[in-house]
Parts: C-alpha cells; structure tokens; sequence
C-alpha cells in the first residue's frame, strides 16, 4: 500500500488580481521523484512556499507526512530538505562555517556528510561566500538542503546555475538519495530534466493543475514521430488518414506525427516499398506543449 509523503487538497493562495494558485490537489507518494513543471510564473514557487507553510493559503490546506503544514510547520521541516530557486547567504562567512551553522538545526554531527558532499560537488568549503560564482552558490544551497539526510527533498529550479557536468553530478546524487529511500518533488519549467528524472509529472498553468500522470503513460498516449524513406515516391494522399499530423513529402522521404491505433499504421506501412524506417518517442517538450497550447 502506497504513503503519501505529500497531500495537496484544493490548496489556493490567492493575490487579488495578481495570480497565484487555485484549488491544487495531488498526492507525492513516497519514494517518488515526482516532476512539477510549467514556465516561469505558472505558479510551481508559490505552490512549494504555501507547501513548505512560508506562505499561509488562502484556501484548501496541505499535509507532509500526514501532518498539516500549517499546524505543524516546524515539526515537519525538520526532516526536509529545500532548496529554493535562488540562495541568498551572509557574504562575509566561510562556506564550512554557514554549513555547519545549518547543520546545528538539526542536532545531528554532519560535518562527514558536509565533506562528502562537497567532494561529489567539487566545492571548497573554504571559500567566503561572496567569493563564489552564481554556480558555486547554488552548490551551497544543494549541500544545505542534503546535509541532513532528508526523508524529503523538494527542489525549485535547481538546476540554474550549474554547468553540464556538474547537472550530471547532481543528477546522480539526486538518484543515490532517492535508493536511500528520499521522496523527491523536482519543480522545474526544464523539461528534459523531468524527463530524465521523474516516474509522474504535474503539469501546472496559470495556477492550475492541467495535467497529472505516470511518465510512460504520457508518452504512451502521445504522437509517435514516424520518417521513412521508400523505394519510389508516394502520393501525398496516401497517408491523408486520421491521426496523421505535420505530414512532409520530399521525395522519397515522408515524415509525420500520428496518434492512434499503430496497427492501423502499421498496416499502412507494409503496403509500400520502404528502404528505412524510424520511430520515435515523443520528448517532454512536445508532451507539454500539447497540454499548454493558449486558447486561441
């Protein structure tokens, strides 16, 4: 039997005028690294503050680990770990010295964890803050949000900042305290990073939820990217059928987008003469903008 880590019951901050979020309700269970995704200003930040209790709701009400996250804030925090979408530290201190203040919130011995951590980030802990690049700063944060060995990490944008190789790093480590047992909640308007990552996904527009499902089931019930190349040219008629989209004849080379019954397709495709033939998955990116088309 699933546990939910996270419970979010018509959960509404609203600014007057200005938007917020209206009536989010979904589940994180745990050992899930469940992506939250939309662009910037969706509502993904105000979500995770009003969440975390930093921001009181306007309505509705959410739970961490069972407990109410307005009633019980304090209590709850103390086993998350979160890094917001910026940082902001006191520039004159030393990082080992703003982290082990961290670390003494917890009443926990982390300095080996600090170490361990700083390693896997290739980040000198003898640094003063205002010394370190935009990069190295976000480091600090992830180390912050980890140091504690959290049951649950939720993560805003935390990838801003960070280079290629150290993003894999990151990953990697992502991964290591999701084996460990971590519940993660990955918010994020960088698709390839939710779909490397994340077993479902919340899709979030103008404050409000559009769209929750299982990953492989989103890709599952999306277009397929067909190209092939055939041995003569073919009408352009020929592939007119319903669930054919953007379809491109060059030549010898037909192109499309198709959803709907493969074996219908399929059948199609066995009737002709074809040299190659590629199938693909669709990307997040193509997912999320069939969910976020703007009316009109």
């Amino acid at each position: 039997m699933s546990v939910s880590v996270i419970e979010l019951n018509q959960l509404t901050k609203a600014y007057g005028s200005a938007r917020g979020i209206s009536n989010l309700s979904f589940t994180v269970e745990q050992g899930e690294i469940f992506g939250f995704i939309g662009p910037n200003g969706a509502g993904k930040s105000t979500t995770i503050r009003t969440l975390l209790g930093l921001i009181k709701p306007t309505s509705g009400s959410a739970a961490i680990f069972g407990k109410d996250t307005v009633q019980h804030g304090t209590e709850i925090r103390k086993e998350i770990g979160y890094l917001p979408s910026e940082v902001f530290y006191y520039d004159h201190m030393k990082v080992k010295d703003l982290l082990n203040y961290s670390a003494s919130f917890y009443k926990k011995d982390c300095r080996s964890r600090i170490k361990e951590l700083a390693d896997s980030m290739n980040l000198d802990l003898n640094k003063r803050i205002n010394d370190l690049s935009l990069g190295n700063k976000k480091k600090v944060g992830i180390i912050q949000g980890l140091l504690h060995e959290p049951k649950l990490i939720i993560l805003d944008e935390p990838t801003s900042g960070l280079d290629p190789l150290m993003q894999q790093t990151f990953f990697e480590l992502l991964e290591q305290e999701n084996k460990k047992g971590a519940t993660i909640l990955f918010s994020s308007h960088i698709l390839s990073e939710v779909q490397r990552l994340c077993d479902r996904v919340a899709i979030i527009k103008e404050g409000k939820l559009v769209k929750l499902e299982k990953m492989s089931v989103l890709k599952a019930d999306s277009y397929k990217r067909i190209k092939l190349e055939t041995t003569a040219p073919i009408p352009l008629h020929y592939f007119q059928l319903s669930g054919v989209h953007e379809l491109e004849v060059k030549g010898s080379m037909i192109q499309f987008l198709y959803k709907g019954n493969l074996n219908v397709i399929t059948a199609k495709l066995a009737a002709i003469e074809i040299n190659n033939l590629w199938l693909e998955e669709p990307d997040l990116e193509e997912i999320f903008m069939h969910y976020y088309e703007r009316e009109g």
